[in-house]
């Protein structure tokens, strides 16, 4: 009887054990998924942030490249908020928006090569905090 008691005792815990250690893996595996994928977007981001650049430097021949620019950094900016709980990320995506944002209206008042400067800055703080 005590022998089938530590048998049953030892299978339990082997079974907790081994549903702890799969708990763990599955969190570190959801972990590192919003970790790439955040750099993932991040990356996307910087690509938008260099042709909200190009589209600065041509602004006379196109301005709706801005515009177009702004839509795919904001996009992104969706991706990273609805896939991530980082407060360092939902820092630096609140700071990618109030740039963009401020772009934004800078075009709306009529200035065609606005100074954007602060969103590449963002765009960086949020590439680096998304580096794992």
């Amino acid at each position: 009887m005590a022998a089938s008691r530590r048998r049953r005792t030892t299978a339990v815990a082997a079974t907790l054990a081994a549903v702890a250690l799969t708990a763990g893996l599955t969190t570190g595996c959801s972990a590192v998924d919003k970790a790439l994928d955040c750099v993932r977007t991040a990356d996307a981001i910087a690509d938008s942030v260099t042709e909200l650049q190009q589209a600065v430097e041509n602004a006379s021949d196109d301005v709706t490249q801005l515009e177009e620019a702004l839509d795919s950094i904001e996009r992104n900016l969706g991706e990273i908020s609805d896939k991530t709980d980082n407060a360092d990320v939902g820092k630096a995506v609140d700071d990618l928006e109030q740039a963009t944002a401020n772009v934004r209206t800078s075009l709306k008042d009529g200035d065609n090569t606005p100074d954007i400067s602060p969103v590449t800055d963002a765009a960086g703080e949020l590439t680096k905090v998304c580096t794992p």
